[in-house]
């Protein structure tokens, strides 16, 4: 479902600028747009590797205020 609406925006994103006759978002040629494509994977990837991994330094961390917690509690 997320990688229709996705598509569903960037058509419209696209038709809108041709009908603004605004210049495209998007790189000209077709390595810009592999470039694109390839930080974007990159960056999942490695979100998805990091958010799965157990943080062994979690009570060090700064929570929503930015003070760590005490050494005793668990997250």
């Amino acid at each position: 479902m997320k990688a229709l609406l996705g598509i569903l925006v960037a058509l419209s994103i696209g038709v809108v600028c041709r009908l603004a006759s605004l210049p495209l978002p998007a790189p000209p040629v077709i390595i810009g747009a592999l470039l694109v494509v390839a930080m974007t994977t990159g960056y999942i990837l490695i979100d998805r590797f990091f958010a799965h991994r157990d943080c062994k330094t979690r009570t060090m961390c700064g929570g929503p205020t930015g003070h760590p917690s005490s050494a005793g509690e668990k997250p």
